[in-house]
């Protein structure tokens, strides 16, 4: 007989005792069951309540922000699709017509890239309506970052889980002093920057052969695991520039691969951090009795250890793309026009000539937030660690 459908007799019990003692082993109390219940509904109307007010603002018009608060459509307010239609139809490009042909133009872009070493077939311009080039750039620069920083991440975090480094402390110093040397004559002798970065790498090789053994001090999985996270440490306002200027440089400015690099660099110290706690948390059994079989490490890696931590990877990949979705301070100084994402929108929207327009913001920030919601929903069952531990004792 399990524990769980053990009861106690309740002949004999009184009210007090019907209302606080748990009726069998593995319940609850009537009167704990209660306030287990009320305490979730009302966290649960706390969290979601912010999301609600802003879908029914959505809805409202000058007049139903103004004099409210109102907080049920069709009986404090009514309705309409007033702040919609000022991102959907004032613009001439925003009608369904346009947006389709931007979306046959987009394949057809994409094509004539593809082609255009074997053919010469010219792209053609489409007039971009602001909120779905808003929109489309956020999707291909947030997922084309997550994935590139989660592919990254999981790999470096699987190497400094299972591979120990000690690298020279002394090549590191002189790996530093010859990167400082490249920037000072890119930045003041006018020398391009692959010229440089070359003949850096070089001096680098030559000098870690020829007087790295002389160097006794080495660093450790730790040390560098600290490293990576104190580079998210750093306020991204410390970096804005280097960055902007370095990508001006290299004419990078208002360009999608500027923004998915830099998402994908300043996210990576958190995927590698999160992956690592899960890969560490395997035994290593399991990739060993692999080892004698005769898998590589990389097949390893991608048919043992991905399929065991796919909690840990949706959840990394779900945080990684919530963060890149919503950058704002990277895409205001790296973009002006091309490459604006959603953030850079609302913010706009909120700095308009008429003031802050709450009902047309609310419009952005609802479409803004449906892609997450989505990528939610999509992951949500991977998410539970109990899946986890159950690949791993299985």
């Amino acid at each position: 007989m399990s524990a769980s459908s053990l009861k106690f007799e309740e002949s004999g019990r009184s009210l007090m005792e019907r209302l606080f003692e748990p009726p069998s082993v593995g319940k609850m109390s009537p009167v704990a069951k209660i306030v287990a219940y009320g305490l979730l509904a009302f966290w649960s109307l706390f969290v979601i309540f912010p999301i609600y007010w802003v879908v029914i603002t959505a809805f409202k018009d000058a007049a139903a922000v103004n004099q409210g608060p109102f907080y049920i459509p069709f009986v404090d307010f009514q309705p309409n699709l007033d702040a919609w239609r000022v991102h959907l139809t004032a613009d001439a490009n925003c009608d369904l017509y346009s947006v389709g042909r931007q979306v046959v133009l987009l394949f057809y872009n994409a094509f004539a890239f593809l082609v255009s070493p074997l053919i010469a077939l010219s792209p053609m311009e489409p007039q971009i309506c602001k909120t779905y080039l808003a929109f489309t750039n956020s999707l291909v620069i947030g997922v084309a970052s997550t994935a590139l920083c989660v592919a990254v991440g999981s790999m470096a975090a699987y190497a400094l889980a299972r591979v120990q480094y000690k690298p020279k402390f002394g090549n590191v110093i002189v790996f530093i002093l010859l990167a400082l040397a490249m920037i000072a004559a890119t930045s003041y002798a006018g020398i391009p920057w692959y010229v440089s970065a070359a003949v850096a790498l070089a001096l680098f090789f030559l000098l870690a052969r020829a007087f790295g053994k002389r160097f006794k001090s080495t660093l450790g999985n730790g040390d560098i695991l600290f490293w990576i996270i104190s580079q998210r440490i750093l306020p991204p306002i410390v970096v804005i520039i280097p960055i902007y200027m370095m990508f001006q440089a290299v004419g990078l400015l208002d360009s999608h691969l500027a923004l998915i690099i830099v998402y994908a660099v300043a996210n990576l110290p958190i995927v590698v951090w999160l992956m690592h706690d899960f890969f560490a948390s395997l035994p290593i059994e399991l990739e060993e009795s692999a080892q004698l079989d005769g898998s590589s490490r990389f097949g390893i890696f991608w048919e043992i250890v991905l399929p065991l931590t796919r909690p840990g990877l949706a959840a990394t990949t779900l945080l990684t793309l919530i963060l890149n979705w919503n950058e704002y301070l990277f895409a205001v100084f790296l973009s002006t026009s091309r490459a604006q994402t959603m953030p850079i929108m609302v913010a706009a929207k909120n700095a308009g000539e008429k003031g802050i327009l709450w009902w047309e913001m609310c419009a952005v920030i609802v479409i803004m937030i449906i892609p997450v919601i989505i990528m939610a929903i999509i992951l949500q069952r991977f998410i539970a660690r109990g899946v986890l531990l159950g690949a791993v004792k299985g």
